[in-house]
């Protein structure tokens, strides 16, 4: 319904029941003319009727379009100035209400509109050029996203504090308000439009994602820009067994779908997300339920649009003439027929390519004559453009009376026929598609010989990169992935910034990287395009459920998916070359998972068929272009974990997409069976030049004590021991990253004794003193942690100075006698003493030699770390906060990735794992076993 509606309009011009005065003024210029000419005697027909006999027709037009203009002009500073009021409607959508609003904010723009859900608020604005570009086969539509920071009460983290360029998940938001918007835009419509979407406020709780793209379909709507239908998009998860509309950030959390629709009142445009092996049943009861949603918000909309909405600049399209479709294929017809057989993508390209420059060379500069116009011998532009005479009369001399007349006999002349040379580009490319369409419905084959549900043939290979932790050659057909897997610590991870306060690492990523030599072609190289970005993601996202946690895994994992072919679903071959990669790699992956493209014709009774929607897999990169539908599905045999879906024509239904989503199940079983072909096989061990982690636990209290002051402790350690890394947690978790097994054993010994809990009684050996005062020494018993031996302590004799008989770096053996309350330790060398007897000693020292067993630690002089032995000389362990290693049979060392997903600073670790000692087996070749 609409709240506080008005009876005011957008549009208005004034009427005049009388005509417009000669004198013409806007208060500060004044164009007049003169009554008393004779010209000007005769008013009654008009005005300006005498003076359109003066000038000429493109001068009478420029003079009343100023006369028009300041009649209005003066109208409107006559008329009282008053401020528009805002229209608004709220739409029911969930279990919730979103409240959409116009004309209160950017009214100068040709539409414009607020979306608001909860406290986010989502602003969008579409404006187009007054001017028309020159033609092409692409609506000159441009969309830009942007999250403010200020919406969240930030400011940006670089040194200008202000927002830069795009980040990636802006982008792709980009992608999802253009995506459904363009197959809605009419053909011929060559204004730049430019789409304008900025998040306000956010409230951390409902995304601004799905808001943008409602705000984009409704402010395109109210706009004076031509299209089809209103565009909506909703948000669909599935929390315990149970589908939610839009639901906030804490109800995804739990989420086991991700999907983002977008359609109209009738029909779905677009779909993305993910899910967790989601069946195909599953997926379409989620579609449904999505569907359902944006037709309510399609429905209320568009009483909002009748409304306010600007009247469609529909007299700006221009099409081509309708004739030059025809005059095309007379041309071309026979010769695409046989080009569209080549299998080959390349030497179809440049045939068709030839037969595109034959036809343009025809239609636009030689001249063209319909075959059904010809008579005798066609003209030419040259023989037009001579000068010829009337027809003349030849009189023979004798023969002939008065009045008799003979007409030479001439052949009859045809105009040939010139065109634009963009309108034939575009009306050829129309025409490729057409036959490629008829060709696949009417003979049931499509330009590479394949049946609509047949795969290119495949062939994959592992372990191509030595140096590489992993990598795979993935090759469908004419489309080839190179894969590498590269696997680090947490310095190697991701930084997400968003519009949240929290500081985010992805511990899994995927980059795609798209060169033109993948299609033959000379291009710019750059910054990632938003398809890469795009197509990157949706890789990304199907590999996410297969990986491991990183409680099982620790490590960072970066996938690099190269397309070095090209010819359709390179995204999909980057999901199966991703896929075979990791396992090269060693990561200990749940099951493999491929992909596949779906393509669709869907107005088959055009092309001779019975009117069924014609379901092609595997498509090539020609039958994307002339296709009506790109739909790409990842998972395994039993489960989906990625789509996406394009639609470029108006919309498809649900039992469409059932029949597809069956057919790409069929496909992905097909393609899983080739994987496994592959040769040679992963090796799924863990490459030698891969890094080691350790994985340790201490007393979340003694973590600032392995950093130490201004992180200098932890990077003496990094530096004596050799390790790349040593990364801590609030939580007590400490990763160790290394190349070697020594590096991480000595940093492991240095931080055991960081972090050990001293008991009164123990001894330690070989202690270096660290300094020396008048009342005593100070005696490093452990990296970072010394105790006071009192002078009282040195010896069993009187001794007037320590600095008598002790200097700094002189060692001794010394015995823990008490812990202060502040933590401090009391040493004794005079227990250690030969001579020295329990009487001798204080009261207290007998008392804790009673309560407690003595333990020996022996410092060796590079201090990194002891020996205890208890009184029989038995090797044990020091008490420590540190969790203690497992049983040596259950030791591990780890070579993996961490979890895919991201990870803030005070995530737990539930298990945790040791290093295994050299003897143990666990390292086999210099490479580590997964356990």
């Amino acid at each position: 319904m609409l709240a506080n509606p008005s009876t005011s309009t957008l549009h208005h011009r004034p009427n005049y029941t009388h005509n417009p005065p000669c004198s013409l003024s806007n208060h500060r210029c004044k164009l007049s003319l003169s009554p008393n000419c004779p010209r000007f005697s005769n008013s009654a027909k008009s005005n300006f009727s005498s003076l359109s006999l003066l000038l000429s027709r493109r001068k009478r037009e420029r003079l009343f379009t100023v006369v028009n203009a300041f009649e209005e002009t003066s109208v409107a500073h006559d008329a009282p100035q008053s401020l528009p009021q805002p229209f608004s409607v709220k739409i029911p959508v969930g279990d919730r209400h979103i409240l959409v609003e116009t004309g209160h904010i950017g009214r100068q723009a040709s539409g414009s509109v607020t979306v608001t859900d909860g406290e986010t608020i989502v602003y969008t604005s579409v404006c187009l050029d007054d001017v028309p570009s020159e033609p092409s086969d692409f609506y000159p539509l441009s969309v830009n996203y942007q999250e403010r920071f200020s919406a969240a009460g930030r400011t940006s983290g670089g040194f200008f504090k202000r927002e830069g360029k795009l980040k990636d998940h802006e982008v792709l938001i980009c992608r999802l308000i253009d995506r459904p918007l363009r197959p809605t835009m009419f053909k011929g419509f060559y204004h730049e439009t430019q789409i304008l979407s900025w998040v306000l406020s956010y409230d951390g709780l409902h995304s601004p994602d799905s808001l943008a793209v409602t705000a984009a379909g409704i402010a395109v709507a109210l706009s004076e820009v031509p299209n089809t239908k209103v565009i909506a998009g909703v948000r669909v998860g599935l929390v315990d067994n149970k589908f939610i509309v839009n639901p906030t950030t804490k109800e995804m959390e739990e989420s086991e779908l991700d999907l983002l629709l977008a359609g109209t009142d009738s029909a779905i445009f677009m779909i993305e997300g993910y899910c967790n092996f989601l069946t195909e049943e599953k997926l379409l009861d989620a579609v449904q339920i999505g569907q359902d949603a944006v037709r309510a918000i399609c429905n209320e909309v568009g009483v909002l649009v009748k409304k306010c909405g600007k009247a469609k600049m529909l007299d700006a399209i221009k099409l081509p003439p309708a004739e030059l479709y025809k005059h095309v294929e007379e041309i071309a017809g026979d010769e695409l027929v046989k080009i569209l057989q080549i299998t080959s993508k390349v030497p179809r390209r440049k045939a068709l390519a030839s037969l595109e420059e034959k036809v343009l060379s025809i239609l636009t500069e030689k001249g063209y004559v319909s075959k059904d116009e010809r008579f005798g011998t066609p003209e030419t532009v040259a023989d037009l453009l001579e000068v010829e005479d009337e027809d003349e009369e030849i009189v023979v001399d004798g023969e002939v009376d008065e009045g008799d007349v003979h007409i030479k006999p001439i052949g009859r002349k045809f105009s040939p026929l010139l065109f634009s040379e963009v309108d034939v580009k575009l009306v050829f490319k129309e025409v490729t598609s057409k036959f490629l369409r008829k060709r696949i419905v009417e003979g049931g084959k499509r330009s590479d010989g394949r049946t609509p549900d047949r795969i290119r043939p495949i062939d994959s290979r592992c372990g191509i990169l030595p140096r590489a932790h992993g990598s795979a050659l993935f090759t469908r057909g004419e489309t080839q992935s190179l894969a590498v897997v590269t696997l680090g610590d947490k310095q190697m991870a991701q930084r997400v910034d968003n519009l949240v306060d929290e500081e985010e690492f992805k511990r899994f990523y995927l980059q795609y990287l798209f060169p033109p030599s993948c299609v033959g072609e000379v291009g710019r190289i750059g910054a990632p395009s938003r398809r890469e970005i795009g197509h990157g993601m949706l890789v990304e996202r199907a590999l996410k459920p297969i990986l491991p946690s990183d409680d099982d895994f620790p490590y960072t994992v970066r996938v690099e998916s190269t397309i070095t072919e090209s010819n359709g679903s390179s995204s999909m071959a980057s999901v199966c070359g991703g896929c075979l990669a990791l396992q090269d790699a060693g990561v200990p992956v749940k099951c493999m998972i491929a992909g596949i493209a779906m393509g669709m014709v869907l107005d088959t009774e055009e092309f001779g068929g019975d009117g069924t929607p014609l379901i092609l897999s595997d498509i090539t990169g020609s039958e994307d272009a002339s296709g009506d539908m790109d739909f790409k599905v990842a998972g395994n045999e039993d489960g989906i974990t990625a789509f996406q879906m394009d639609i470029k024509v108006g919309g498809i239904t649900l039992p469409v997409m059932r029949k597809a989503l069956l057919q790409a199940r069929d496909g992905r079983k097909h393609i899983l069976a080739e994987m496994l072909k592959c040769s040679p096989f992963p090796s799924e061990r863990l490459s030698k030049y891969a890094p080691l982690i350790h994985i340790m636990k201490v007393n979340p209290k003694k973590v600032n004590i392995i950093i130490g002051s201004g992180g200098k402790k932890v990077k003496s350690i990094i530096e004596e021991t050799g390790v790349e890394a040593i990364d801590t947690r609030e939580d007590g978790i400490v990763k160790i990253t290394a190349k070697d097994l020594s590096s991480i054993e000595k940093s492991k010994s240095i931080i055991n004794q960081l972090t050990m809990v001293p008991n009164v009684g123990d001894i330690y050996r070989n202690c270096e003193i660290k300094s020396v005062a008048p009342y005593g020494v100070f005696v490093e018993i452990a990296p970072g942690r010394e105790g006071l031996c009192h002078i009282s302590e040195l010896t069993s004799n009187w001794l007037p100075k320590a600095e008598d008989v002790f200097k700094v770096g002189d060692r001794v053996d010394v015995k823990l006698i008490k812990v202060n309350e502040k933590g401090q330790l009391r040493l004794s060398r005079k227990a250690l003493l030969p001579e020295a007897t329990p009487e001798k000693s204080s009261a207290e020292h007998h008392a804790t030699d009673k309560a407690s067993p003595r333990r020996i630690v022996q410092a060796p002089k590079d201090g990194l770390g002891g020996e205890y032995k208890d009184k029989d000389s038995a090797v044990n362990s020091p008490r420590s906060d540190s969790i203690k290693d497992a049983p040596v049979s259950k030791k591990k060392v780890y070579k993996g990735l961490t979890s895919s997903g991201t990870e803030g600073p005070k995530n737990s670790v539930a298990s945790v794992s040791s290093i295994a000692s050299k003897d143990e087996g666990t390292l086999v070749n210099g490479d580590a076993k997964i356990g």
